[in-house]
């Protein structure tokens, strides 16, 4: 499923039409040395550079405190003091949608626990005008000085004398500017349908960006209720908060500006306060059950594509009710299409804010996949109303809290609203398959781990928290029983509502519901405080006796590792189950990681057995070479003999021992001679995946054309049985994807001829109209075939004026596939300018120029090129850049390749939030050069005798 968006970003906005013809005619009529750059839209990309420019040269110098004061204990510490405590914000924020400024005010009250010297609170990019500090008498509370430690991004107020313990409320008086970026209070524009430039103010604080918005006290830990106040100007536009609107007050503060206050908000952390003022407009309803009311709001023309997301979202709004069996918190649930997000969606509370991809819908124009996508997003975010804002991590060691449960739950909220999808099965393909990947290197780390810089904190929000987190609640449920899990949960949110919780205190509430006395706390820390994960060796010992052990998996066995380093020694607390010939019923037995061995005794008359059923565990299995066959003559000769996710499972675990070492290539390629009647959507998903990475490792040698024939001859007939026409159940749809995909990736002339076919029709008659479940493929193929710069232009400017967002997207893939070196560096030159790619989209299309055989190397080019300028753009802390990094190395097979990356880390040795990414990177490659040495003569020869 991740295929159609691998790589892809979000794109939204575009040019005038009339500008666009201009400028089209221009570029198509000049040489390429002399193509101008499309810009006509206005952008403040040069504004923020300079900015981010002077703000680092302003870090490089040491920062000046007031004298005689002692400021050590607050360099010392980037956490807040646990003893004073945010109770209530007073807010006030007055966007200028003309100026790209804002300016405000806050109050905040707190308790004071113990006498207190200063106070801080956290603030970054903002001018503080007015500091005021009170006592609960209202009593002016004198201070010596107030200044900023930009180290720990704090603001203090050091006091004359010590604050005794008590009520106090600290008055800041604040400016800002809104065009620092898309986190924190910031600036998005779209184009009306009038070809004009429209600004909205809208937020995004999570994890550490309310501080840029406002002074606050930007931890998790800290809840607090709030007042706010937001300006709007008086004609078309609304102000929107996390509450409902109070009252509204014109001409306030100047002629053609209202001031809305919204109702005080419950207990909520600084992350998840959100305050959007724009011009858009909304459908709604009630939900079905509860009668929360529900609205989504988007651009007034993107209106009509709200009503799948509304419909999906008031129903998943009503089981979430019922499945925590806690009433939804607030008197509102709002979801909103932001046109430039730096995320895919964000949980803000009563608020939730989206990229346009991830909630709009349009059945004509929007693909199986994009409705998908809509409805697991929605879900996800849904399933963070409780999880994660009514019960909050108390620290971001514990994100997996929020990110795993919502990655988990997502599957059952959108399995409720549509049960004909197999969705809870492309669990293990969606999610598991890729996680595991990652997680059998040696750079992965544990679910649960220390962070504390804001750059650690925005590196965690990645594969393991959200993928492993659902993946090892995915398992817990299994072997709990889903109505344990279900109430174990509702206690868990019920004893922790409206406050912070840590990853014990779930443990301590689902122990407590297990009928059979489950030691989940002692199960889980082995799952969750190391990383990684076993394989079980199984040695058959007697026709029916199986010994079952532990070890480590590792992609690379020859890697070095001190066990340890890890508090269990790298051993786990295995749930065993299996199916055999006999019994499709599973069995489960536990291997403790105390335990050396587990045997097991199977019936008399038993031909084979499958152990981890479903993929529920998070491990692999390794099977005596015996045992392999006989599971891979049931593939052949009976597969619905096996579930569709355990066959998914089997050649996702032999493919994997494979790489590792462990077993030869002959097994799971062999396995795959089953796939000629396999036409279930998941194990097709598992094997495309694999057959895709193999490929590229084989790109440049002479392995590489066998390996092509033979996916030709896996898909040959399958690509005959589903055709080009769109038809079929949601999974028949996916499945047509993969299956075309990987027809036309390999090369088979019919289905490139007709991917070409379509692609000249549609650049000929834009009104052309084809399938958006087939147009990636279309696009990319077509553009490979005939994309000359005439074709290209023609493209860009139907990409430009696309109002529709995943269409922008699939037209971006087709653009970065251009076989011609020069238009690629051109595209890449285009995309620096806002007004062409927002700039949530610019690193992907980097990436998926990178995709491109021809861009690959220009993209790596472009990087070093330009590695000051991205930093200077977007700073060491987005977690895009240093993945981004990642993302076009991570391919690369050669020692010189491998010398280039890290002189390049030696030259920039600060990765900020992509520190780990760049450890993965390294890894990858050795993983990479390793893989050719090892594999690449077996795979050969299985290829040149596979028809023997």
């Amino acid at each position: 499923m991740n295929r159609l968006a691998a790589g892809l970003g979000v794109l939204v906005g575009a040019l005038g039409i009339v500008c666009i013809a201009l400028i089209i005619v221009v570029a198509v009529q000049s040489p390429p040395q002399q193509i101008t750059q499309f810009e006509d839209a206005p952008n403040n990309l040069e504004v923020k550079a300079s900015a981010k420019k002077e703000k680092v040269a302003q870090q490089t110098e040491p920062e000046k405190y007031p004298e005689g004061l002692d400021v050590q204990p607050i360099l010392d510490d980037p956490r807040l003091p646990k003893h004073v405590l945010p109770e209530h914000y007073d807010l006030y924020l007055h966007p200028d949608l003309e100026t790209g400024l804002f300016s405000g005010k806050v109050r905040i009250d707190m308790i004071v626990q113990k006498p207190v010297q200063y106070f801080l609170s956290h603030i970054q990019d903002l001018g503080i005008t007015r500091t005021y500090l009170t006592d609960d008498q209202g009593n002016e509370v004198k201070y010596s000085h107030a200044f900023e430690v930009k180290k720990n991004q704090f603001w203090v107020v050091y006091l004359e004398t010590e604050a005794q313990p008590g009520n106090y409320s600290l008055h800041l008086d604040f400016s800002g500017n809104l065009t620092r970026g898309i986190t924190g209070f910031y600036l998005s524009r779209y184009t009306n349908q009038a070809g004009e430039k429209v600004p909205i103010a809208t937020s995004k604080f999570q994890p550490t960006y309310a501080r840029k918005a406002f002074p606050c006290f930007d931890e998790p830990s800290f809840k607090s209720t709030f007042t706010t106040k937001l300006v709007k100007p008086t004609e078309r536009y609304i102000a929107l908060s996390n509450m409902p609107e109070e009252s509204q007050a014109t001409n306030l503060p100047s002629n053609g500006l209202t001031t809305v206050t919204f109702q005080k908000s419950v207990p909520m952390v600084t992350y998840l306060a959100c305050f959007i003022v724009c011009d858009f407009e909304y459908q709604e309803k009630l939900t079905a059950v509860h009668q929360t009311k529900f609205r989504v709001y988007a651009t007034p023309q993107q209106k009509e594509t709200v009503r799948y997301a509304l419909d999906i979202g008031a129903n998943i709004t009503d089981f979430f009710t019922n499945y925590f069996d806690l009433p939804y918190p607030l008197p509102k649930q709002d979801m909103i299409a932001i046109p430039d997000f730096v995320s895919g969606a964000m949980e803000h509370w009563g608020l939730i804010t989206y990229r346009e991809t991830n909630l709009l819908y349009d059945a004509k124009e929007s693909s199986t996949y994009n409705q998908q996508r809509v409805a697991s997003v929605v879900s996800h975010e849904l399933a963070h109303q409780w999880f994660g804002n009514l019960v909050t991590l108390e620290w971001w060691d514990d994100l997996w809290l929020n990110e795993g449960f919502a990655s988990y739950m997502e599957y059952k909220g959108v399995a409720n609203y549509h049960d004909d999808w197999e969705i809870e099965d492309q669990f293990i393909s969606s999610d598991l398959h890729s996680v595991m990947k990652l997680d059998a290197t040696v750079n992965s780390h544990p679910i649960v781990q220390d962070v504390s810089h804001p750059d650690q904190i925005t590196e965690i929000f990645d594969a393991i928290s959200y993928n492993k987190g659902a993946s090892v609640l995915r398992m817990l449920e299994n072997f709990m029983g889903a109505e344990e899990f279900r109430k174990g949960i509702h206690e868990f949110l019920k004893r922790y509502q409206y406050s912070n919780a840590v990853t014990a205190d779930l443990w301590r509430e689902l122990e407590a519901v297990s009928s059979t006395k489950l030691a989940i706390t002692k199960i889980m820390d082995t799952w969750t405080r190391q990383m990684g994960y076993p394989i079980l060796n199984v040695e058959k010992i007697s026709n029916t006796r199986y010994k079952l052990t532990q070890s480590r998996y590792l992609a690379d066995q020859t890697t070095k590792v001190d066990n340890s380093e890890s508090p269990f020694e790298y051993r786990w607390d295995v749930p065993v189950t299996w199916v055999t010939d006999i019994s499709s019923e599973p069995t489960l037995r536990w291997l403790s990681r105390d335990e050396a061995m587990l045997e097991i005794n199977l019936p008399e008359g038993t031909n084979w057995v499958k152990f981890n059923v479903g993929q529920f565990g998070y491990y692999r299995v390794n099977y005596p070479t015996s045992e392999w066959e006989k599971l891979a003559e049931v593939l052949e000769t009976n597969p619905s003999a096996l579930q569709s996710t355990d066959r998914a499972s089997l050649l996702n675990d032999a493919f994997s021992l494979a790489q590792s070492g462990h077993i030869s290539y002959a097994v799971p390629l062999s396995m795959t001679k089953y796939m000629a009647k396999e036409e279930n959507l998941v194990p097709w998903e598992t094997v495309f995946d694999t057959l895709v990475e193999i490929k590229d490792l084989l790109t440049y040698t002479e392995t590489y054309p066998l390996f092509q024939e033979y996916i030709q001859d896996l898909v040959r007939a399958h690509y005959s049985r589903l055709g080009w026409d769109d038809t079929g159940s949601h999974a028949e749809k996916l499945s047509r994807y993969n299956i075309i995909s990987l027809a036309c990736r390999s090369g088979l002339q019919e289905c490139l001829d007709q991917a070409a076919s379509l692609f000249t029709t549609w650049i000929t008659d834009p009104e052309t109209y084809i399938s958006p479940n087939l147009r990636t493929t279309v696009y990319k193929y077509g553009m490979q075939g005939t994309g000359d710069w005439k074709t290209w232009s023609a493209m860009f400017t139907r990409y430009l004026n696309e109002e529709n967002p995943q269409e922008k997207k699939k037209l971006m893939y087709g653009l970065s596939q251009t076989k011609e070196p020069w238009i690629l560096k051109r595209f890449l030159e285009l995309a620096k300018n806002e007004s062409n790619v927002r700039s949530q989209d610019y690193f992907s299309v980097i990436q998926l120029i990178n995709l491109n055989p021809v861009g690959a190397p220009l993209s790596w080019d472009y990087l070093r090129e330009e590695w000051d300028y991205l930093v200077d753009r977007f700073t060491l802390n987005d977690r895009y850049l240093g993945r981004t990094v990642k993302y076009l190395v991570e391919g690369f097979t050669t020692e010189f390749q491998l010398s280039q990356v890290e002189a390049f880390f030696q030259e920039n040795p600060e990765a900020g939030a992509g520190a780990r990414s760049r450890l993965q990177a390294l890894e990858k490659i050795k993983l990479n050069i390793k893989w050719l040495s090892d594999h690449k003569m077996v795979v050969q020869d299985w290829l040149l005798n596979r028809s023997k």
